[in-house]
């Protein structure tokens, strides 16, 4: 019972949030509430879940550190040591000098602080992974920052024991750090001199699901030492992923730890929106309004003020400071422990905990709120020429894979070309091999005329954009009527809408080489040449014969293919094509063709 309400509420809840805008992390949390104590109360404990769907956090960890090479994690060490340890100091301090203005005594205000400065990792993460930025430059930035939170809660931990006003004994934590740094070499040796060999012993045995437990056994193994050591299990994670990352189990160990991963994560957003004391918001919800206010605000300042003494960009020292201005779940470990140890009252600790939680549940808000107060991020046009003035034989539109095949045929005649393209990072790329191409938007007319489009004698739309090849036929056809017009297609049916506009030549952009490909693919089989050329130009007359139907079908309905007018279509028959021994330039697809989009060759 307890399963299906925890898969039921999911299902339900995070698709329609997601709809709304509000991502999946808000729809864990609600669904969480909802059948909650504070809800439902279908769950009476979220404390024994929330502890099991920790490890949601530990595998999350282990991902990451499976796709961070050492030599990556080093060229993050000034933001892990630096920015990092800023940002958790600044953001303490200041978080501190406002509790004890408060009138709290210095212990409980050190305690709220160190608790409050950390940020969730779980939540930050899944939103950036969602948004597709984890890997941006703010991303990674972000990423080191929470790293070195992770790292942090170790001291913290020992202090917090030092200010216990009973006992604790100090001469231990000496111990405990040696024992620590103990628990992080076993993880390191067995990684690194143990795991590569038992993986490749288990991968022989051709048992898959004796490779998935024993990638859980790792990561969970990893956890537990470094747990036993007084670290977090997380960063025990982390450690192992960042050894086996260049394994050549990489990918295979991913793979099997992507499902649990995925699942218990979001069994832990679920757990922590179940640990939402409704009642305690309802009878403290001004005391706790403000703290939750008054915490995020200071951190946001500090973040920001850590990122810019750190030359991070303005915009991207925003971006970090309203992603991380939440509490996080270390917060809950800190707090708990100077609960035992009676530095905090029950009630303190149960508003801090709920300002954490409350502060979490916000957090998916932070994107809507960038998106508001960031302008669009416009293009750097350093070394970047706008077109203006040219005066080509040929006006060529787009310079991605498929507009640098085309040009280079014309360049080999010496035929006088324009090239504009509105990606400046192609422009800059396309510059190092020693390519000029302008900045220039082909879908506006007074782009089209400062690029030669009224002297040019032929127009090639290369843009891999339909919609936007669309709109410069139509600029073309009426401003341009003289110029012969190319056209790249993206598909049949986007050849259709061209035939019908009327430009003077048009190819689907896979066409010929899917059509070389195949020929290719026969004579690998062993057919002979004679027979695989045969059978590619039958190919192509069939096509060629059921494009012509569907263009007179078509026209005969007074079908409008998304063009105003309807001139004749460009009557196609299939080539003659005489039977030969296929070369290696005929046996191998244009490899051009297959490159990344933004491919200069």
């Amino acid at each position: 019972m307890a399963a299906v309400a925890l898969l039921g509420a999911a299902v339900i809840a995070v698709p329609i949030f997601k709809r709304i805008g509000l991502g999946s992390v808000v729809g864990y949390l609600v669904a969480g509430l909802v059948i909650g104590p504070s809800g439902l109360r279908l769950f009476r404990d979220p404390a024994s879940i929330l502890s099991f769907a920790e490890f949601g956090v530990v595998l999350l960890l282990f991902v990451i550190g499976l796709e961070l090479k050492p030599s990556r994690l080093w060229n993050l060490r000034r933001d892990i040591f630096g920015l990092g340890a800023a940002q958790v100091i600044i953001c303490g301090a200041l978080i501190m000098v406002a509790a004890v203005a408060a009138g709290h005594s210095w212990p409980v205000a050190f305690v709220a602080a160190s608790g409050l400065a950390m940020s969730s990792t779980a939540i930050v993460l899944q939103i950036l992974e969602e948004r597709g930025e984890r890997t941006e430059p703010y991303g990674q930035r972000t990423f080191a920052i929470l790293l070195f939170q992770d790292l942090a809660i170790v001291p913290l931990l020992a202090i917090v024991e030092v200010l216990a006003p009973v006992h604790a004994d100090h001469g231990s934590n000496i111990v405990k750090v040696g024992i620590g740094v103990a628990a992080i070499v076993v993880v390191v040796a067995v990684g690194r001199y143990l795991l590569n060999p038992i993986f490749r012993i288990l991968a022989d045995s051709k048992a898959r699901e004796i490779m998935t437990a024993a990638a859980l056994l790792v990561v969970l193994g990893a956890a537990l030492v470094v747990q036993a050591g007084g670290l977090s299990m997380a960063m025990g994670a982390f450690i192992a992923g960042v050894i086996l990352s260049e394994s050549s189990f990489r990918h295979q160990l991913e793979a099997d730890i992507e499902p649990f991963r995925g699942l218990l994560l979001g069994l832990f957003f679920l757990s922590v929106g179940m640990t939402i004391d409704v009642s305690l918001i309802a009878r403290d919800w001004a005391l706790l309004i403000g703290l939750v206010a008054g915490f995020m605000a200071i951190k946001v300042a500090g973040i920001y003020l850590s990122a810019r003494l750190f030359r991070v960009g303005a915009a991207d020292s925003l971006r970090l400071a309203l992603m991380l201005a939440q509490g996080g779940e270390f917060a809950f470990v800190l707090y708990t422990t100077a609960l035992g140890l009676g530095i905090l009252s029950a009630e303190t600790s149960a508003l801090l905990t709920a300002a954490v939680i409350v502060s979490m549940a916000l957090t998916p808000l932070a994107p809507l709120i960038l998106k508001r107060l960031l302008p669009p991020t416009a293009p750097s046009m350093d070394g970047i020429d706008i077109a203006d003035g040219l005066t080509g034989t040929a006006l060529i539109i787009g310079f991605g894979r498929f507009g640098q095949v085309v040009s280079q045929a014309l360049l080999s005649r010496g035929v006088d070309v324009s090239i504009i393209d509105a990606d400046t990072d192609m422009i800059r790329a396309a510059a190092r091999f020693g390519f000029k191409i302008y900045y220039g938007d082909g879908t506006r007319l007074d782009v089209l005329r400062a690029a030669g489009g009224e002297t040019a004698k032929i127009v090639a739309v290369c843009v891999d954009d339909r919609e936007g090849a669309n709109q410069i036929v139509a600029i073309v056809k009426e401003e341009f009527p003289l110029a012969k017009l190319l056209v790249r297609s993206f598909d049949r049916g986007h050849t259709l809408d061209l035939i019908a506009a009327g430009v003077d030549y048009e190819i689907r952009e896979t066409f010929e080489s899917a059509m070389r490909f195949g020929e290719a693919a026969l004579v690998a089989l062993g057919f002979e040449e004679n027979d695989a050329a045969e059978a590619i130009a039958g190919v192509r007359a069939r096509d060629a014969e059921r494009l012509q139907l569907q263009i007179a079908g078509g026209l005969a309905a007074g079908r409008n293919l998304a063009f105003q007018n309807q001139p004749q279509p460009v009557p196609l028959t299939p080539p003659k094509r005489e039977a030969r021994p296929l070369n290696e330039e005929t046996a191998v697809v244009a490899a051009e063709a297959e490159d990344d989009e933004k491919a200069v060759p």
